[in-house]
């Protein structure tokens, strides 16, 4: 069975959309509740690797796609959950089950403003230690210099 059918079998109702954008790239959209659980079956049960994640801010709250690769097909599974509240953005951290993930959560905490309950040391990476408080470089209006 290929990879991206066990995917569809394990979870079901829980894949809210499925797209495949070619034969190799797939996206899978999921409720942020789902994710730990999600990432640890990609992780552990199916042996992919996790690449990354990516944050973004859109107009109806901010994104993250957690890029998983099955290195011998070369396919591509990223897992996308919207956070719709951009006031108090928060989800509960993947590096527990998968600790390559800590530092990227870092960086979506400090560039997004996103909050990774659980997360073991959300502390600055990329910006000074005195950067101004709840000013995201990364959301829309935000940054410094920006008004």
């Amino acid at each position: 069975m290929e990879i991206i059918d066990e995917i569809k079998n394990k979870f079901g109702s829980k894949i809210k959309k499925f797209e495949e954008k070619n034969p190799r790239r797939f996206y899978i959209d999921v409720l942020p509740t789902d994710i730990v659980e999600i990432a640890k079956v990609l992780f552990d049960d199916f042996s992919l690797r996790f690449i990354i994640a990516t944050g973004i801010d859109r107009r109806d709250g901010l994104e993250i796609l957690y890029h998983f690769s099955e290195d011998k097909t070369g396919k591509i599974v990223s897992v996308r959950v919207l956070i719709t509240n951009k006031e108090k953005p928060e989800i509960d951290t993947i590096s527990k089950v998968i600790k390559g993930a800590e530092w990227i959560e870092r960086e979506m905490w400090e560039l997004l403003g996103i909050n990774f309950k659980g997360h073991p040391n959300l502390k600055h990476l990329l910006l000074r230690d005195d950067w101004p408080e709840k000013n995201y470089p990364l959301r829309q209006g935000q940054g410094e210099g920006r008004k």
